[in-house]
């Protein structure tokens, strides 16, 4: 009980002070925003701050920082640290910067920003990846939340049924206009979400024999795989995630001032973490450590997991209304995932997105795509998808690097993205060339390498500081 309540504080107190400081090494100012000087009616549209954070969090909080969490604790509380620290540092930084750019380059996606700050080269580059990553996120969270909706129905009503109505949702979200659908419903949906997490908190504080893990700096996976670099991969929507680079410059498109920037985006990164944090001390703690946790995700699976902890905590109206929470997440953040990879494809294309006729020639292709994928199996589907989202990250945050050495008053301020840009670049790396969907090498050289790429990154970005500093 002890670690998550501090793990709490210092969410809390990394979001008043570490993202103050980083707020200040943006220097928002009282320019016009997207959403004021464009104002199209379909994607840069005014919002309310407050509904632009929801729109914010359930963006990017899809089955991430629920199953992510659930299987990077199985690694034991040492995942809390990557969790709190990841998040602060990291995730949060990363979601804001992103954020702030964008909407300071008239709401353009990482792929745009990525040709603009990283060249031409990466433009395309990035154009690629990030459909393709939006593409896997979309569908893998058309698969996840069609398990669980399943398994709280009638079994007429199985996998398929709810995989097809999903997708029909999505091609709505898509094409209509952000306010229509995705501005009305995540306000409900944001409740029904913190409504979850505080139940599931609640449920093992007041449950007879459960409680709260404490930290141990120690690797407890029963498969003997190594923290580094598989935890940092695992858990990463929750710590830092390149999807939320996707999910951003949405939100960037619709928020009225820049004042509110760290609000939205910082925040709600830091409000993502504490979900992920709830949701793996949970099943530590039903699953009484990391070997009980996990036989039930090897016997169960991810969805069967979530509903064993809401049904056994809350019983079964309060699991249902849990299990609900977790099946609004995934849905909420595959919507705009499939919205995210229309807008880079307009943006590639020049197809005006103010035509439903043009939108209609991009979207139904890609969900098209998305539901020949949900074929595919999930696990299968998540690691591909873990492992792009956080090479998406790493560039993501060398992006905000090169803004800041080109913009900030003090061109020092570049570290605080610079930093995690380095100690990315050295999970991704490591994480490929060991990896089974990698290159299978052992740690003897996926460790080394993954350490000189790291160092050969950070000396370029010490090679671009000397010069913008001149």
């Amino acid at each position: 009980m002890v670690t998550f309540i501090v793990s709490l504080v210092l969410l809390t107190v990394g979001f008043v002070f570490y993202g103050g400081m980083v707020e200040r090494i943006f220097a928002p100012d009282d320019r016009k925003t997207p959403a004021i000087e464009i104002n199209d009616g379909v994607d840069c549209v005014p919002m309310k701050t407050w509904k632009a954070f929801l729109v914010q969090l359930l963006n990017i909080a899809g089955t991430g920082p629920i199953f992510g969490a659930l299987m990077g604790a199985v690694f034991g509380p040492v995942a809390f640290l990557w969790i709190v620290f990841g998040s602060i540092l990291g995730g949060a930084v990363h979601d804001y910067m992103s954020g702030m750019i964008s909407e300071r380059n008239e709401g353009k996606s990482i792929a745009e920003l990525s040709g603009i700050y990283l060249g031409t080269g990466a433009k395309y580059i990035m154009r690629v990846f990030s459909v393709v990553l939006l593409i896997l996120c979309g569908t893998v969270f058309v698969t996840s939340p069609a398990s669980l909706l399943a398994s709280l129905t009638p079994e007429f009503f199985g996998v398929k049924f709810w995989t097809i109505v999903i997708l029909v949702y999505y091609i709505l979200a898509t094409l209509l206009p952000i306010d229509k659908v995705i501005g009305r419903l995540y306000p409900i949906f944001g409740v029904i979400l913190i409504v979850m997490a505080v139940g599931i908190v609640g449920g093992i504080v007041f449950s007879n024999g459960y409680s709260l893990p404490e930290l141990q700096i120690a690797n407890l996976n029963p498969k003997g795989l190594p923290v580094w670099p598989y935890m940092f991969v695992t858990i990463a929507c929750g710590a830092i995630s390149g999807f939320h680079a996707t999910q951003s410059p949405m939100v960037a498109k619709c928020i009225t001032t820049e004042k509110v920037g760290r609000k939205i985006f910082y925040g709600a990164m830091i409000a993502e973490s504490v979900i992920a944090l709830v949701w793996a001390a949970a099943g530590l703690a039903f699953y009484d450590g990391t070997v009980g946790l996990n036989d039930a995700l090897k016997e169960f699976g991810q969805s069967g997991v979530v509903y064993n902890i809401s049904t056994g905590l809350l019983g079964i109206g309060g699991g249902i209304l849990a299990v609900v929470g977790v099946v609004v997440c995934p849905i909420t953040s595959g919507d705009t995932a499939f919205r995210s990879a229309r807008l880079i494809l307009a943006e590639w294309s020049g197809l005006d997105q103010k035509s439903m006729k043009n939108r209609l020639i991009i979207t139904l292709p890609l969900l098209g795509v998305g539901a020949v994928l949900t074929q595919l199996d999930f696990d299968v589907l998540w690691r591909y998808f873990s492992w792009s989202n956080q090479t998406l990250a790493m560039i993501a945050l060398w992006v905000a690097t090169s803004y800041l050495l080109k913009n900030a008053k003090n061109k020092i301020g570049s570290l605080v993205t610079a930093l995690p840009a380095t100690f990315m670049s050295a999970v991704s790396m490591t994480y490929i060339l060991m990896a089974d969907e990698g290159f299978k090498l052992g740690a003897g050289i996926a460790y080394p390498c993954g350490v000189v790429f790291a160092i050969g990154c950070f000396a370029f970005y010490l090679y671009r500081f000397g010069k913008a500093k001149n």
